[in-house]
C-alpha cells in the first residue's frame, strides 16, 4: 500500500460525511471476493460495495433481480476478510425490503452481525423513506440509490437514463431529498443527466456518489469487472475501462493449454526431486 495511505485512519460514516464538507472526492468500487477486495482496499479506495451486481458479474444471472440475501451474505463475508481501511457497504437485494420493513431490518442486522458490513444500500426514493428511517433507527447506516435503479429493470422497461424531462427530474430531486430526510448518509445517483446530478449534489447535505451521472457528484463508483474489462458485454457509455483482463487471461489460458499439450509444462524447474540419499536407497531396495 502507498505509504501515504497507511497514515489514513479507517474510513467511517462520519469521515464520508466530512468529505462533503471539505469538498474532497470519494472513491468507491465494487468487490465480491477476497482477492479483489484486498486489491481494491490496498489501492486506497474509500468505500467498497458488495453490490447486487454480483448477480451478473459473478453468478451469471441476466439481472440483479434473482440474487438472494444469503448469496449476498456469502460474498460479503469473503470481502470482509480482506478489507482493512475502506468503509464496507452491501446491497439489500430485490425482495429484501419491498414487502415488510421488518424484513429489511432483519437483513440489515444479519449483514452487520454476520457479514461485518458497515452500511447497507437500497434502491428507491420517497417510497423507501420509511424503510430507510427504520434501518437508521436500528443503528444501521444507509446509502440510498435513485435514478436508474437496476432492481426496477422490468418496470422501467430496461436500463434507461432517468430524469430526462422536467417532470421526471423534479421527481428525482424530491426522491433525493426524501432519502436524505429519512437519515441516509449518502446517495448513489445512477444513469441521470450530469446537470441534474449537479443540482441534486448542490441541494443535499449528504454526499452523492455517481455512476453514469457526470463529474459534479461528490464521488464516483464503478463495477470492478467493468473497470478491468471482465464484464463480457459492451460497457455502458459511462464506463472507462482501465485494463483488459479478459484479453490478458485468454492469452494466459491459451498458453497454459498449449504448454500442457506439448509437454512443456511442467519442466524440471517446476518439479520436486528426491535427495541423492533417497534415490540411492530406493534403487537398492528395488534391486
Amino acid at each position: 500500500m502507498d505509504p501515504k495511505l497507511e497514515a489514513v485512519s479507517k474510513v467511517t460514516v462520519p469521515e464520508i460525511l466530512d468529505r462533503k464538507l471539505r469538498g474532497e472526492r470519494i472513491t468507491c468500487l465494487t468487490a465480491y471476493d477476497y482477492p479483489t477486495a484486498r486489491l481494491v482496499d490496498e489501492a486506497g479506495i474509500d468505500t467498497i460495495l458488495v453490490g447486487d451486481s454480483l448477480a451478473q458479474t459473478v453468478l451469471g444471472y441476466d439481472s440483479t433481480v434473482p440474487v438472494t440475501v444469503d448469496e449476498m451474505l456469502h460474498h460479503l463475508k469473503a470481502v470482509r476478510r480482506a478489507v482493512r481501511r475502506a468503509l464496507l457497504m452491501v446491497d439489500l437485494p430485490f425482495g429484501a425490503y419491498h414487502t415488510e420493513v421488518g424484513r429489511a431490518v432483519e437483513a440489515g442486522i444479519r449483514y452487520l452481525k454476520e457479514g461485518g458490513a458497515e452500511a447497507v444500500k437500497l434502491e428507491g426514493g420517497r417510497r423507501r423513506a420509511e424503510v430507510i428511517r427504520k434501518l437508521v433507527e436500528a443503528e444501521i447506516p444507509v446509502v440510498g440509490h435513485i435514478g436508474l435503479t437496476p432492481q426496477s429493470v422490468h418496470s422501467m422497461g430496461g436500463y434507461r437514463v432517468q430524469g430526462k424531462t422536467v417532470e421526471s427530474a423534479s421527481d428525482l430531486v424530491a426522491d433525493a431529498e426524501a432519502v436524505e430526510d429519512a437519515g441516509a448518509f449518502a446517495i448513489v445517483l445512477e444513469g441521470v443527466p450530469r446537470e441534474l446530478a449537479g443540482i441534486i449534489t448542490r441541494r443535499l447535505r449528504i454526499p452523492t456518489i455517481g455512476i453514469g451521472a457526470g463529474p459534479e457528484c461528490d464521488g464516483q463508483v464503478l463495477v470492478f469487472h467493468d473497470l478491468v474489462g471482465l464484464s463480457f458485454q459492451t460497457p455502458a457509455k459511462f464506463v472507462r475501462s482501465y485494463a483488459d483482463l479478459t484479453g490478458t487471461l485468454r492469452v494466459a489460458l491459451a498458453e497454459y493449454r498449449r504448454d500442457v499439450l506439448e509437454g512443456a509444462y511442467p519442466d524440471d524447474r517446476e518439479s520436486y526431486h528426491w535427495s541423492p540419499a533417497v534415490r540411492a536407497e530406493f534403487d537398492r531396495v528395488r534391486t
